[in-house]
């Protein structure tokens, strides 16, 4: 599954799932662009350890909740992408658990500019740059399609905007996908259910543990490692014939 030679832009690679990603494509041999949004440390430390591997890697630090934050990274792809991209995995994103009721109008509108503007408007501008049999992956959730458990039940989630982003982003994929196979690109999500990251307070408690271990038929928490092996072998051209698809990365949850 080498990815040898190719260059690639990840998204809110500097933690998580991104940074699990990050690793996995630079260890394929790919030339990885690191997007970070405020997590600098993080992004410098990422870079480092690919660098120390063996791999090349750049970061390129925007804020994706504003448009000149979106402009401003696309300028900086850009210079470096002189030749195209090959892979862009768009997986920068924000999340807020509570109530509908607790939702405010900011908190719905840095959601949706965050998720799903940014990508909306990363991919436009970055069409001219990818190449004939390129791959998009984009990171949705398993909260677009189900809801975590019973409203109220102990260690619960409530997602209801966070997962309407995701649902958008679902929805953006398959629109992708038939409009860019004419010239050979490929556009696909990646679904992670239950993952236990820094940013997820869900796993770290034991209610949260066994509500997502009571949905799973895979009885163990999911890692980022887990989902960024997905995500490389959709960026690869192992996937060549799959596009327009969501593939669920959750342990079987809600089967």
């Amino acid at each position: 599954m080498t990815l040898k030679g190719k260059l690639a832009l990840i998204t809110g690679a500097s933690r998580g799932i991104g940074r699990a990603t990050a690793l996995a494509i630079a260890a394929e041999g790919a030339h990885v662009l690191l997007h970070f949004g405020k997590s600098k440390d993080a992004a410098l430390e990422l870079q480092q350890q690919i660098v120390t591997e063996g791999g090349r890697a750049d970061l390129l630090e925007a804020p994706l909740e504003t448009l000149d934050g979106v402009e401003h990274l696309v300028s900086q792809v850009q210079k470096l992408a002189e030749g195209g991209l090959d892979i862009v995995v768009l997986n920068a994103g924000i999340s807020k658990a509570g109530s509908m009721e607790s939702h405010t109008p900011e908190d719905f509108d840095n959601l949706f500019a965050t998720n799903v503007r940014a990508p909306f408007f990363l991919m436009q501008k970055l069409i001219p740059l990818l190449k004939y049999g390129s791959s998009v992956v984009v990171t949705t959730s398993l909260a677009a399609r189900y809801s975590p458990g019973e409203a109220g039940a102990s260690g619960s989630p409530s997602l209801p905007a966070y997962a309407a982003t995701k649902g958008a982003l679902e929805t953006l994929v398959r629109q992708w996908a038939a409009q860019l196979g004419v010239r050979g690109i490929r556009v696909n999500a990646v679904s992670p259910g239950v993952i236990a990251t820094d940013m997820s307070n869900f796993t770290k408690t034991e209610g949260g543990q066994a509500l997502a271990l009571s949905m799973q038929a895979l009885k163990r928490i999911g890692q980022a490692e887990d989902v960024a092996d997905v995500i490389a072998f959709m960026a690869s051209d192992k996937s060549r014939w799959i596009t327009g698809a969501s593939i669920p990365v959750d342990g079987g949850s809600k089967l």
